[in-house]
């Protein structure tokens, strides 16, 4: 390929972008950010690159980030237990502790900095500032070895019942890239850890957004180890009964259909390993990871 050559097929790259920029320009896409694109130098310099490129391009995209890695690291040094159930980390009072410490306090900061450092304009919060995120305590739903239905007690384990969208408009109306630690209080203010998936969804559905993306370290849903390029909610139901979708990825897949049944138009699980994912989930014809829409 000679130099001139080169060019124009990287000037034929953008315009294959084009539509999907008109499509969702002024659209707020919210992205669960988590996983390897939380560790690695170089996936955490794209990640900031592509968030700020998608606000200077006219969308909105705000963040909810994990942190299960860096919590686990401080909760191992500690001697404190490690217990998930179901892809909800078992949560008392002095693992709580660490979980807000870890995620409002250290990694929500690291982020907005680096978004910032992009020259985005990152604020970085948790659904306690504002008292925007309200939770309550979850049971989460268990199968005993008969096949019934049990409810097992995760401690401080919440799900959101009720988000400020006002809050939040307010912020993205602003300018500004809202980047949230997934950390909610309930009615009487006490902390609850809240899966950063199931978080992600119910912002998403609360403002009404085009697109929910889910980073993750792997391709996207695995159905018998090979990618699903797209699943539908009946297939997803059948596949988590069959056991073929468990442990981590059924928070995230569930996540994704709550936010479908919520007005969210499209859901994507896609590879957070790969340099500059969202833009090629966004901008190119081909896409990434699996796509789970109505």
């Amino acid at each position: 390929m000679t130099f001139m050559e080169e060019r124009i097929s990287r000037i034929n790259h953008l315009l294959e972008s084009l539509p999907y920029i008109k499509t969702f320009a002024n659209k707020t896409i919210v992205i669960k950010y988590g996983g390897a694109a939380m560790t690695k130098p170089e996936l955490k310099e794209s990640f900031a690159k592509d968030v700020v490129l998608l606000k200077y391009i006219g969308m909105n995209p705000v963040i909810v980030h994990g942190g299960g890695p860096e919590i686990n690291q401080i909760l191992d040094i500690l001697k404190l237990p490690i217990q998930f159930v179901k892809g909800h980390r078992v949560t008392d009072e002095k693992t709580m502790e660490v979980v807000e410490m870890v995620l409002s306090g250290k990694l929500n900061k690291q982020i907005t900095s680096l978004i910032n450092s992009k020259g985005g304009v990152a604020v970085g919060i948790s659904g306690r500032d504002g008292n925007f995120a309200l939770g309550e305590i979850q049971k989460i739903e268990v199968k005993d070895e008969n096949g019934n239905i049990e409810l097992f007690d995760v401690g401080l384990v919440g799900k959101i019942i009720s988000v400020k969208t006002e809050f939040l408009n307010s912020l993205i109306s602003s300018g500004i890239i809202p980047v949230i630690s997934p950390v909610a209080e309930d009615k009487n203010g006490l902390a609850l850890n809240i899966n950063a998936d199931t978080m992600a969804g119910e912002i998403a559905s609360n403002l009404k957004a085009e697109k929910l993306i889910l980073l993750t370290d792997t391709e996207g849903v695995l159905i018998q180890k090979k990618l699903a390029n797209k699943l539908s909610e009946k297939e997803i139901l059948s596949y988590i009964d069959k056991g073929e979708i468990s442990g981590g990825m059924i928070p995230k897949v569930e996540c994704c259909l709550a936010a479908i049944r919520s007005g969210v138009n499209k859901t994507h699980i896609i590879d957070g390993r790969v340099e500059h994912s969202l833009l090629l989930e966004l901008f190119t014809d081909e896409g990434l990871g699996t796509l789970i829409e109505k």
